[in-house]
């Protein structure tokens, strides 16, 4: 059986992800922000629910899984302060944490998870992105920063782990019918939107390949 640690993992597409590979037979260590609907998700997968900030748990999240993980979805956001800023205005505090939650939290992470992906020579790691991280667009400066940092990890990671059996994909799910794109741009017009159901599947077969 394998086991999958899924952060961000209470709503969009993380939560999605997580029924999706709970139906596959995963053990399933899941990680969010809000503990009410994770316990609540959880309760309904049959999987660990690790409530908390991923960027100040990451121990206790790869500590559930007892060196045993053998995929690691780095979903979890910060969007950062709302309205969205533009950078000559942004908070520094605010952009150290969005940094500390969308790049140095996954990374952090992936450290933790693989000395024993290593020894067991396979694993995978999933971190999602955003073009956000490619486009520039006004007031997604710290998001779209933070985003690109974590693709270029991501890349390097990928190339330093060649030849040990594990994988790093940086994924850029599109845009979705999620609450943090509603909060994102208030009046936009999701109902055209790729549901995260939509995207969940493609995700789980790149993992599978």
């Amino acid at each position: 059986m394998t086991t999958t640690i899924i952060t961000g993992a209470s709503q969009g597409l993380g939560r999605a992800l997580a029924r999706l590979f709970a139906s596959r037979g995963h053990r399933l260590i899941l990680n969010a922000r809000r503990p009410e609907p994770l316990y609540e998700l959880a309760r309904e997968l049959g999987a660990v629910a690790v409530p908390g900030d991923v960027s100040e748990i990451a121990e206790e999240i790869a500590a559930a899984a007892a060196g045993e993980a053998g995929i690691l979805i780095n979903n979890a956001s910060e969007l950062g302060p709302l309205p969205m800023p533009k950078l000559e205005d942004y908070p520094w505090d605010a952009l150290m944490r969005v940094f500390r939650v969308n790049v140095v939290a996954p990374l952090h992470l992936a450290q933790l998870v693989l000395p024993g992906m290593k020894a067991r020579g396979s694993g995978v790691i999933v971190n999602i992105t955003s073009d956000a991280g490619v486009n520039a667009y006004p007031g997604w400066g710290g998001y779209g920063a933070s985003k690109a940092a974590l693709e270029h990890a991501s890349r390097t990671l990928a190339v330093e782990l060649e030849g040990t059996g594990v994988r790093v994909y940086a994924v850029d799910p599109g845009d979705m019918n999620t609450e943090m794109h509603r909060l994102a741009i208030p009046d936009a017009d999701v109902t055209q939107l790729a549901r995260p159901e939509d995207v969940a599947p493609s995700i789980a077969e790149l993992v599978a390949a």
